[in-house]
């Protein structure tokens, strides 16, 4: 399965260069991916090709147009005015859902995907209200714009299509993936400056590894983000093991 982007901006030169190194690249390169980017200038009429304008009612900022939006979409798609689109047409905004690995799974099961980048002080109402078909947030803080959004979308998704990682379970062993943040990885020397490796680690026992790679699991994400242990999918064992963490019965490694 291969998935194309296609990603609305006023600032395309921002994305020089993001989506031309390491796994993105090689995707490409691949045909596993494909990105176009697109103008909305280039669909804004008149002599100046004006994108945005004062907002109704007073305020500070300037408000994109809804005409060059909409145009730029229903010209990608091939779309007749007013027909719905049936591919995901996203709003990078604020206001939108939040983005998580499960959302990059939902996403990664489409072959295409439209990303409308917002910018100054946001999008006419009527693109949310009558075209876009999905509205999402990378987080709870403000940027410049939606093109910083829609490189990491790009990126979350990307690694998840069918091929792209070297190794097939990668994906699956990411932080989130599971819902718990990934366990510690450590390579050689097995001894730095007197900072060992966990003997686990080296003692070729691959079911005591996954073991301790799960547990380290379960016991970073309860220390950094307890928050995910609510909807983890954990064993009886690991939940014992929660319990525990929870009750001091297990001395932490200071």
């Amino acid at each position: 399965m291969a998935i194309h982007f296609d990603i609305l901006t006023l600032f395309p030169e921002m994305f020089k260069g993001v989506f031309e190194e390491s796994i993105i690249k090689r995707a490409r390169e691949r045909g596993l991916v494909s990105i176009a980017i697109h103008n909305i200038r280039d669909y804004a009429t008149g002599k100046h090709k004006v994108t945005d304008d004062y907002p109704y009612g007073g305020g500070g900022g300037m408000v994109m147009k809804p005409e060059p939006i909409f145009r730029a979409v229903e010209s990608i798609l091939g779309l007749e005015e007013g027909q719905k689109p049936q591919v995901p047409v996203i709003l990078l905004s604020p206001k939108g859902r939040l983005f998580t690995q499960e959302v990059a799974w939902e996403l990664s099961r489409h072959n295409r995907i439209v990303l409308i980048c917002g910018h100054y002080e946001g999008v006419d109402e009527r693109v949310r209200l009558y075209l876009a078909n999905d509205e999402i947030s990378i987080g709870d803080y403000i940027l410049t714009g939606g093109e910083i959004p829609a490189m990491v979308i790009v990126d979350a998704v990307t690694r998840l299509i069918p091929g792209v990682l070297g190794d097939p379970a990668a994906a699956f062993e990411d932080s989130f993936s599971q819902g718990l943040l990934e366990y510690p990885h450590y390579t050689r020397p097995a001894d730095f400056r007197g900072y060992k490796v966990p003997e686990v680690l080296l003692s070729g026992n691959h079911a005591a590894i996954a073991r301790w790679r799960r547990q380290q699991s379960i016991l970073i994400t309860w220390q950094r983000r307890p928050d995910l242990l609510k909807k983890a999918c954990l064993t009886e064992e690991e939940k014992e093991f929660l319990r525990k963490l929870e009750e001091g019965e297990i001395t932490l490694p200071s």
